[in-house]
């Protein structure tokens, strides 16, 4: 048996700091910023990303085109997929065991056992690595909504951008579209650019209303920035002109524009940012594992029929799997495979809303539980979601399972090609499926 490291021991003494995994407020973040001295004003020039979904592959492109400069880059992300120092990147690489477990100790003696959200606090952890390490921007990704989040005790940022806005996490930001939409709109500092992406039409009135109120330049897209795809090529355009571009790494239309908000974000935060070649070199090197990411190789794919496709998706609520649904539609165009999705999702999430996407696109859903997580729904209640939505579906024990069904499946219809297996429905399945799959 493996010996747990010493950040995962105080990390679980920091999970009962607070009754609440999440509430949402400020002052006991910006208490313990005080008492640690402020890191969080000594902290390199900043990107704000907010938004429901994007917010981790726009930080990627960011990260990806500013180290394409030569420029040393912090980042701070959230959930991790297998261990939690993904969490936190020092000048371009990851916190390491020895720095995490010193920077939680001081922050868990520095709090003196004070009520704190696990986030709160290792967010205050994150701003004092970052604050001892030289590094030329702080690419900075929030938790939840905006407003409240632990991460907008920052004052200054270079630019906010704000994502797709969509509903999910109704249970703290707010039952409509435009609760949620001011939430996020919180990030949004006075006289700060805000960029922002492709959004329906209220999310983008609230957050055109605040950023006239903060008298914050606002940057669209669709309005002061574009980007498509033509002959196999990303194509981006706003004032300054066109930039003929390789397609981003990550798959699916919608890095296109997340792609795009990262360009503009960088070019109205620092002109020196918006480098052409370094914006190309970033497109082509961008890594950010579980967002369509292809699986060749390890344990669960060796579970897998001969002659198939596995992908890895941690795309969690309706908004996300719309794109999720496309890229794979995209894929489909390209190269027919019939689809098989294996799905686990959390009790929070709209299961309903998520499989609708795949009406017509998937040929069968096999549903599986998310071990180890109390908020997972089991595996017969997503089954009935799935049926609900009207796609076929069976329940599994676990993925393993779940994988020996896809087997028998496919055995059943040797004449078709092998099956597109796309494993989905949460970031904490996806971060199981990569711990599993080596």
């Amino acid at each position: 048996m493996s010996v747990a490291a010493e950040s995962d021991l105080i990390l679980e003494r920091l999970l009962s700091l607070h009754p609440k995994k999440i509430d949402l407020v400020l002052d006991r973040i910006q208490r313990l910023l005080a008492e640690l001295g402020h890191p969080e004003l000594r902290l390199p020039p900043i990107l704000h990303v907010a938004g429901t979904n994007g917010k981790g592959s726009t930080c990627a492109f960011s990260r990806a085109m500013l180290e394409a400069q030569g420029l040393k880059v912090h980042v701070y992300s959230s959930p991790h997929l297998v261990r939690f120092n993904e969490r936190i990147r020092l000048a371009g690489r990851l916190i390491t065991e020895d720095e995490l477990s010193a920077t939680l100790a001081e922050c868990e003696r520095v709090n003196d056992g004070a009520p704190i959200t696990f986030f709160e606090i290792t967010t205050a952890a994150a701003f004092l690595a970052f604050a001892r390490c030289p590094a030329d921007a702080l690419v900075l990704e929030v938790g939840l909504g905006g407003k409240y989040d632990a991460t907008n005790v920052i004052a200054h940022p270079q630019a906010a951008i704000i994502m797709p806005v969509g509903l999910d996490h109704a249970e703290f930001l707010g039952t409509s579209i435009a609760d949620i939409a001011a939430e996020k709109a919180g990030i949004i500092k006075r006289g700060v650019p805000v960029i922002v992406s492709a959004q329906d039409d209220i999310p983008r009135d609230v957050i055109t209303r605040r950023a006239d109120a903060l008298n914050a330049p606002l940057i669209a897209f669709g309005q002061d920035f574009f980007a498509h795809q033509e002959h196999g090529r990303m194509v981006y355009e706003d004032m300054d002109g066109l930039l003929d571009l390789p397609l981003p790494k990550l798959i699916g239309r919608h890095q296109i524009e997340n792609a795009a908000t990262a360009i503009a974000a960088l070019r109205h935060a620092n002109k020196d940012w918006g480098d052409d070649a370094a914006i190309e070199k970033g497109l082509r090197t961008v890594e950010w594992p579980a967002r369509l990411q292809r699986l060749t190789r390890g344990p669960l794919v060796e579970l897998a029929p001969k002659d198939c496709e596995v992908w890895l998706d941690g795309g969690h609520n309706p908004h996300g799997a719309q794109a999720i649904a496309r890229a794979i539609a995209d894929l489909e165009d390209r190269a027919e495979r019939p689809l098989y999705l294996v799905c686990g999702m959390l009790r929070t999430k709209d299961a309903g809303g998520y499989f609708a996407a795949f009406q017509g696109l998937a040929r069968h859903v096999t549903t599986v539980p998310i071990e180890g997580e109390a908020a997972a729904q089991g595996s017969g209640a997503l089954y009935d979601a799935a049926r609900g939505a009207g796609l076929e579906a069976s329940p599994a024990d676990d993925l393993e399972d779940a994988m020996m069904q896809v087997n028998a499946w496919a055995r059943s219809r040797p004449s078709e090609p092998g099956p597109r297996i796309l494993i989905c429905g949460s970031l904490y399945l996806a971060g199981q499926v990569l711990a599993r799959n080596g």
